[in-house]
């Protein structure tokens, strides 16, 4: 799987070259210079020359991150609530988008939906400092509503990146949004749930979220059949 500065070294190699050939081509209707041909190569030069050093660090996405104001779902947060846990996870549990208490804190799965996850994570013989916890979208969006199209889509990106430092074995997708964002569908998350999908190489369990077990607390046996299937793969042991 490319990084995000692989691909846009590609892309800027890609936009050299057709410039290239306009210019040869004795194309005037825009800049074609070799000033400006050079320019666009030392772009993909400089960001080649740095994914050479290695992915990138949840720390660096973070401050690239910095104050978002990249959506409306800015408007109305409190806090950004970027993601937890430990940095080279091999289980990555990936939500929808913050509720109120992650809003009011920074930190992701502390409300009663966080103590229902962390009840789930401890019956895995796991805790939240050995997996990491995030979310689709990284501002609360508001009254907890679902977040829009366009909001997933502006912060989708930071969540690729997360993945690509984390480069996690497994990732258990909790709840519609979390699954059906990440694998690009828009099957319902009971026709989901139950079986291993791929994302990029990665094994990934869609179940239901938390939240939705609050409400609805005879799903849990379904979410505990998931989570032992999780756990067989992880390679943990698993209670009868």
């Amino acid at each position: 799987m490319m990084s995000g500065r692989e691909n846009f070294a590609a892309l800027t190699a890609e936009v050299r070259d057709y410039l290239q050939m306009l210019s040869d081509a004795g194309c005037q209707g825009m800049d074609c210079s070799q000033q400006s041909l050079e320019i666009i190569g030392k772009w993909g030069e400089t960001v080649a020359a740095s994914s050479h050093h290695g992915p990138e660090t949840l720390e660096s996405i973070r401050e690239d991150l910095g104050d978002c104001q990249r959506c409306k779902l800015c408007q109305a947060r409190r806090k950004i609530v970027f993601g937890a846990g430990y940095p080279k996870a091999r289980l990555m549990f990936v939500g929808e988008g913050p509720g109120l208490d992650e809003d009011r804190s920074g930190e992701p799965f502390v409300g009663p939906a966080g103590k229902m996850l962390d009840n789930i994570i401890r019956a895995m013989g796991l805790t939240r400092e050995q997996v990491y916890l995030c979310n689709i979208v990284k501002c609360r969006p508001p009254g907890n509503r679902v977040p829009n199209p366009d909001e997933i889509r502006t912060c989708l990106p930071f969540l690729k990146r997360q993945l690509d430092a984390i480069q996690p074995e497994l990732i258990c997708a909790l709840g519609a949004v979390a699954a059906q964002t990440l694998l690009d569908t828009e099957e319902i998350i009971s026709k989901l749930r139950g079986r291993f999908h791929d994302y990029h190489g990665i094994r990934l369990m869609p179940t239901f979220h938390p939240s939705y077990l609050l409400r609805n607390k005879g799903k849990k046996r379904e979410v505990w059949e998931d989570i032992k299937k999780v756990m067989a793969e992880y390679g943990l042991p698993i209670p009868r």
